[in-house]
């Protein structure tokens, strides 16, 4: 036979495994009768009925369990457990047939043996089958690599198995760091020591790795992938156990690393308490809800249960995208939460009075701003009226309205910004201290003014790790702005948990800063997303490599290091990850003054007078 097997007609492999089985019954029936009679049987007379009972029972049995619509190359236990449920109708079947005829010279226990023998060569066929057309299907296929699996737990065992049926990968073994398991092996295939893990890339040419261990913290996970940054492998993961959950892994659920992989930071649960604290049965409102920040914190407003969420952006597929997303979450988790998308833009005050005055928010989470870098620097005026205007607009009508909290999403570029963005960020949280100093003195707004301060979040737009995954594919080379360039990271769903909890410890005024870890060297990443492809780096060390990381140069406005503070002394809080940090600012009085004369420079996009404004008033703002 040849590889034509697999290309017949489905119909013309059906008639011939419905053929095949006619010619086990006869075969189980002979044995049956031989075994019986203690002799090599030859039939005579009415045994002849039973060797066409056999067939006339089993062939629709067979076809009402459906053992005829299996692929026999992908059948496993779910097709033997089938194979065995047939049977034994069948068997009930023919026993009952022989016990109510009673043909002489048929012993009644023929139908007790016949159905046990077909049994044991229906499955070997089946088995058989299985593993010749599978042996076909791998010949006709693309063996591209040898793998290896860390970890021998259920989730590497299941993706073996799957990985087994597709046949696009030579399974090696597996590694682990359980001593119990190491020496053994499962499924015929051994399980090593990880210790061993770089002579057995080499002994085996491995090609592949697999992280199959959900359940590991990320600390460890940064352990092993840094054990693997020198070895031509090509390393993958699966996702986390909450992924898993349905028990099930399959070839589809491989995944490249993400980032956070590589960071090794292990997120600290939220606090239910106080992520619930201003959310649940409440108006909410969300201003830059299709971006990335906004949009990861709806996801999480929504799973509060708050009584109507105010949906406002400026971008319409962004408002569309989110929209739809939320009311699918809704419709799975059961949850009765009044949806309001607003298609607007918080540099009209008018239309942000407007708003706020309609759905009487009591809490607001201001995340609408221009955040990258060189556009904004070329864009100085557009980036002051929505930064900073348009966080005074939404301030001013979240008081007039009576909005209880007012969280705005800040960055870490507004400490000692060398840019426009961080600058007009800065500027933003300036304006919310001075609004809330101006209550207290006041007596009047009860409205509680508070922002959040973090770096980068990994997948956002502008991040940096889709455009070294995009530069990778596309054969590099990989652009890094300067060698020494370092920024923090944070998961997008961590920061926006973070930012809800920040948001409702507010007193009045303060500036909440997110510990996020040690600052990572970009370079030092991209080296380690080449290598761990498979791949090395081209360098003058090493000219025959596979990807150029190329230097391109600081951007208008870059920094080489971001900070997170301006002071000194952070205070804890209640959460291990927040802090707050007291920044000097400007009473309203004075600021105001500010405010007007940046006010008139942003409508005429007068440069130098935008930046003679920001230098008055951030601290440390060098452009």
């Amino acid at each position: 036979m040849n590889l034509k097997v697999l290309a017949w007609p489905r119909l013309y492999k059906r008639l011939i495994v419905v053929a095949v089985d006619i010619a086990l019954a006869f075969i189980a029936t002979w044995l049956a009768f031989s075994l019986r009679l203690d002799v090599l049987h030859r039939p005579v007379g009415l045994q002849w009925m039973v060797y066409f009972l056999t067939p006339l029972l089993a062939v629709p049995v067979f076809v009402k369990f459906g053992l005829y619509r299996a692929i026999f190359r992908y059948t496993g236990q779910a097709a033997l457990v089938s194979t065995v449920k047939a049977i034994a109708v069948y068997g009930l079947a023919l026993f009952a047939v022989l016990l109510w005829m009673q043909w002489p010279m048929v012993p009644r226990s023929v139908g007790v043996l016949q159905p046990l023998l077909f049994l044991i060569l229906v499955g070997a066929s089946r088995a058989f089958a299985r593993f010749w057309l599978a042996g076909l299907a791998l010949a006709a296929g693309n063996k591209s690599g040898r793998l290896l699996i860390f970890g021998a737990g259920t989730a590497g065992v299941q993706t073996a198995v799957s990985i087994g049926m597709e046949r696009q990968l030579k399974l090696v073994g597996f590694v682990d760091d359980d001593a119990h398991k190491v020496g053994r092996s499962i499924n015929g295939v051994p399980v090593w020591a990880s210790q061993d893990l770089p002579s057995l890339v080499t002994r085996h040419e491995v090609t592949d790795l697999l992280l199959a261990m959900p359940n590991a913290t990320r600390e460890r996970r940064k352990q092993i992938i840094a054990s693997l940054s020198k070895l031509p492998v090509h390393v993958r993961t699966l996702p986390s156990m909450a992924d898993l959950a349905s028990g099930k892994v399959s070839v589809k659920d491989i995944h490249e690393l993400d980032i956070d992989d590589l960071l090794g930071r292990t997120p600290v649960p939220p606090q239910a308490d106080l992520l619930a604290r201003d959310l649940r049965g409440q108006v909410v409102m969300v201003t830059g809800a299709g971006g990335s920040i906004g949009g990861e914190l709806t996801r999480n407003i929504v799973l509060q249960s708050p009584k109507k969420l105010v949906l406002l952006d400026h971008n319409e597929f962004g408002l569309y995208a989110i929209h739809q997303e939320l009311e699918a979450l809704c419709q799975s988790h059961h949850l009765s939460v009044e949806l309001v998308p607003l298609l607007g833009s918080v540099t009209s005050a008018e239309q942000m009075q407007a708003v706020c005055n309609s759905y009487q928010p009591a809490t607001v989470y201001h995340a609408a701003a221009y955040k990258h870098v060189p556009l904004v620097e070329s864009n100085p005026g557009v980036g002051v009226l929505n930064n900073v205007f348009g966080t005074l607009n939404v301030a001013q009508a979240a008081q007039a309205s009576g909005v209880k909290r007012f969280v705005l999403v800040s960055t870490d570029k507004a400490v000692r910004p060398t840019n426009v963005m961080g600058a007009t960020k800065r500027m933003a949280e300036l304006v919310l201290q001075a609004l809330a100093e101006k209550s207290k003195n006041a007596g009047g707004s009860t409205t509680c003014f508070s922002m959040v301060r973090f770096g980068n979040v990994l997948g956002s737009s502008g991040s940096v790790v889709p455009l070294f995954r995009q530069q990778l594919e596309g054969g590099g080379p990989i652009t890094v702005t300067h060698k020494e360039v370092t920024r923090y990271f944070m998961t997008i769903p961590e920061a926006a948990q973070l930012v809800l909890q920040a948001g409702a410890m507010g007193q009045g005024g303060d500036v909440f800063v997110l510990d996020m870890g040690e600052p990572v060297k970009i370079m030092d990443l991209a080296q380690r997303m080449v290598q761990l492809s498979g791949l090395t780096v081209k360098d003058a060390a090493y000219p025959e490599g596979d990807i150029e990381i190329a230097v391109v140069g600081l951007r208008p406005g870059e920094k080489l290091y971001e900070e997170l503070l301006i002071g000194e002394n952070p205070e804890p809080t209640e959460h291990p990850r927040i802090m707050k940090a007291y920044e000097d600012f400007f009473p309203w009085a004075q600021l105001s003054d500010q405010l007007q004369a940046l006010n008139l420079a942003a409508q005429s996009n007068d440069m130098q007078g935008i930046r003679k404004v920001l230098s008055a008033c951030v601290r440390g703002f060098s452009s």
